[in-house]
């Protein structure tokens, strides 16, 4: 506080200096002047100038002419004894003042610039005492409609102009209805969650809210959200957790949040239940490129092992229809050398949050290629159009099967299948395919089948 009457002292003795010099300048000095070449003209005369000035009637009427010569400069501001600044304060907070209960205020800006001019050291003080307050009073209007409406902002001093931007706005006033809605909800904030945790299930303690505003706006409404975060620190194993404050938002058909309705209540309570979803699938070793000719691959470890599997965590519906996590290696030119190591990086499947393990040693052996032919035992049907059957002929198609003589030998049943997607009612002549996820055997299958679509 000290410093503060310290700057204004300061300033008060710079506002004085000021004045003195414009006073001797403007007024004393010319004055000065006048009586001196007056005393002169009058003593040449043989007038004395000293007479007149001890005379009071004289003294009076010299000090009312200069008076009123004075108060017409400044008032007139042909004198200023103070130069005029201004300073724009940005960003002031609009209070808006009107029957919440029964109208919607639309159009209205959240902020307003405010431009302040007048004397350097009234502007400084002006700042210095406090926060300024503009006011939006829409209290007199009692029915809906548009109106032209002005700003009124809080003058701490009054020899400062307050100017406003915008200083006056058209409002549109409408009547406020209200309306019950159901509650659905959306998790945020997933990616921060365990990923060894999935939400089982989130219970509110109530499925409908009140929205009140303008009837347009309520119209444009899709749905209403509570917002549930699971990015809690807390949510660090399965249970039952209780949900307070929980945010509610109104989203039109878009996506995008509608402002300028009130929802009743603002926020909800309710549980949130926290699983931990698991299985154990076996890692499968795909190849991509081909081996030097003659050559087939002879064994395949992970890890060490010629079975591995890993624990994968996700939501029960998308996990467990997973069977096998894939893992890819190139082969392509190889086959020369007895052996090749690869390392690889296990990616999670589509729905899958956590993978026990992440990076895999996998040890391929390599030998001579053998083949054998055989006779497919039997051919599926895939993608069957809904409300048609489908009708193959008997013919069964050869299968060479190629791989060292260990991996084939045991091989005397194969089973192939036919993709129908997209096809209609009719004959069609359709490639025979088979299944293969064992990088051990290669399957050559040159064949179509005849297949018959017809509706039920």
């Amino acid at each position: 506080m000290s410093k503060f009457f310290k700057k204004l002292g300061r300033i008060f003795l710079l506002i004085i200096d000021s004045i003195y010099h414009v006073i001797d300048k403007i007024i004393i000095m010319p004055i000065s002047r006048i009586v001196y070449n007056l005393n002169k003209a009058m003593s040449a005369n043989n007038i004395s100038f000293n007479k007149l000035l001890n005379r009071p009637q004289f003294l009076i009427v010299i000090s009312l002419i200069f008076s009123v010569i004075c108060f017409w400069l400044i008032d007139n501001k042909v004198i200023s004894l103070v130069d005029t600044e201004a300073e724009i304060i940005k960003n002031v907070p609009v209070k808006l003042v009107y029957n919440e209960e029964a109208f919607v205020v639309e159009n209205v800006p959240e902020t307003v610039d405010i431009t302040i001019a007048g004397r350097k050291s009234d502007i400084y003080l002006a700042k210095q005492l406090g926060e300024f307050e503009v006011e939006l009073n829409l209290s007199k209007y009692t029915q809906a409609g548009t109106y032209k409406v002005y700003f009124t902002c809080s003058e701490a001093i009054d020899s400062v102009d307050y100017i406003l931007d915008p200083s006056y706005l058209t409002v549109t006033i409408k009547d406020k209805v209200s309306e019950v809605q159901s509650v659905t909800y959306d998790l945020v904030g997933t990616d921060d969650l365990d990923p060894k945790l999935s939400v089982d299930s989130v219970t509110l303690d109530s499925n409908e809210v009140i929205v009140k505003g303008s009837q347009d706006r309520i119209d444009e409404i899709s749905s209403i959200k509570a917002l549930v975060s699971v990015a809690d620190d807390s949510y660090t194993e399965e249970g039952t957790y209780e949900l307070t404050s929980i945010p509610l938002v109104a989203y039109d058909n878009n996506g995008e949040i509608i402002k300028n309705v009130e929802i009743v209540p603002n926020t909800l309570t309710g549980t949130l239940v926290l699983k931990s979803y698991h299985t154990t699938v076996p890692i499968s070793v795909l190849t991509t490129g081909k081996l030097v000719s003659g050559k087939a691959i002879a064994s395949v470890s992970i890890n060490g092992s010629a079975s591995y599997s890993v624990d994968i965590y996700g939501e029960e519906e998308e996990i467990k229809e997973i069977t096998s996590v894939p893992v890819y290696i190139n082969v392509d030119g190889m086959g020369s050398e007895s052996a090749k190591n690869y390392t690889v990086v296990i990616s999670k499947p589509n729905g899958v949050r956590y993978i026990s393990t992440k990076n895999a040693t996998i040890a391929v052996t390599f030998g001579d290629e053998t083949q054998k032919t055989l006779e497919m035992s039997e051919i599926m049907k895939r993608n069957v159009p809904e409300g048609y059957t489908a009708t193959l002929d008997s013919v069964k198609p050869s299968v060479q099967v190629k791989g060292v003589a260990s991996n084939i030998n045991s091989i005397n049943d194969i089973k192939g299948y036919v993709d129908l997607a997209g096809l209609g009612e009719g004959t069609h002549q359709v490639e025979v395919k088979i299944e293969n996820n064992n990088p051990l055997v290669n399957y050559v299958v040159s064949a179509t089948v005849s297949v018959v679509i017809k509706k039920d």
